[in-house]
């Protein structure tokens, strides 16, 4: 090995900041990569498809490739090996929407997130055991959290920017609320600390803003009391702003 196969000259021009943000996205070629500077070392990750560059049996990700696996077997159970890579690709996710996160590009934090979700689903489906999947999904809250925050500042600067971005909020709530009615722990839902940063969230968007309630928080109310008229006024509003 030579000298010249150290990265100690990258690792002396960009120190670590354990207080700030050590992510940036550069040119390597012809192509954008992200780089996220650790202790006592660097990652690089590839903007699209999977974050190490890699096509798993020929595929974008090792999520389609399981998929395309499971489709021809009805009983299909992740083995040993396949547990590894599921894993392997949990983490490269994890690595890269914390980089959107930081560089806010919010819409692929979105992205990256959704497939974190999704190969989760996945893995819950076709787990090998009950402890396996307790163990993958008690990060489903956090990475709910991540793509609610991102969806929300996402929506912020475009039209009906502050409303959008606390429907989006609700919205990840509603998410977070049903995952824990489904493993019958709707008592240490308000407690969660993610549940009261997204509450807490919500109403700074609110005060900044100055938004009193959304147009489908009132038409809530409205359906809930019963006033059937005002709801189908608040449905038709809505209807128009979706489709501005």
């Amino acid at each position: 090995m030579s000298e010249s196969d150290g990265i100690d000259h990258i690792l002396e021009e960009w120190d670590f900041d354990p207080l700030g943000s050590n992510v940036r996205e550069i040119m390597v070629g012809d192509r954008h990569v992200l780089q996220m500077r650790i202790d006592m070392g660097l990652l690089q990750l590839e903007t699209d498809g999977r974050p190490d560059g890699s096509k798993p049996h020929e595929k974008a990700t090792y999520l389609e490739h399981l998929r395309s696996v499971a489709v021809s077997e009805p009983t299909f159970a992740l083995n040993d090996e396949q547990c590894i890579e599921v894993d392997r690709e949990f983490v490269q996710f994890y690595h890269r929407r914390v980089c959107w996160l930081q560089l806010k590009h919010f819409d692929l934090a979105v992205r990256d997130a959704d497939h974190t979700l999704t190969l989760m689903d996945f893995c819950k489906e076709h787990s090998p055991s009950e402890q396996w999947t307790l163990s993958h999904e008690q990060y489903r809250p956090f990475v709910l959290y991540h793509r609610t925050q991102a969806a929300a500042l996402d929506k912020l600067h475009g039209d009906n920017g502050p409303e959008l971005a606390i429907e989006e909020v609700n919205r990840g709530l509603k998410s977070m609320q049903d995952l824990f009615a489904a493993y019958e722990a709707e008592d240490q839902f308000d407690q969660d600390e993610l549940v009261q940063r997204l509450d807490e969230f919500r109403e700074n968007l609110r005060d900044r803003y100055e938004v009193g309630k959304t147009l489908k928080e009132r038409l809530a109310d409205a359906i809930s009391e019963e006033q059937y008229e005002l709801a189908a006024e608040l449905r038709d509003r809505l209807s128009k702003r979706d489709t501005m």
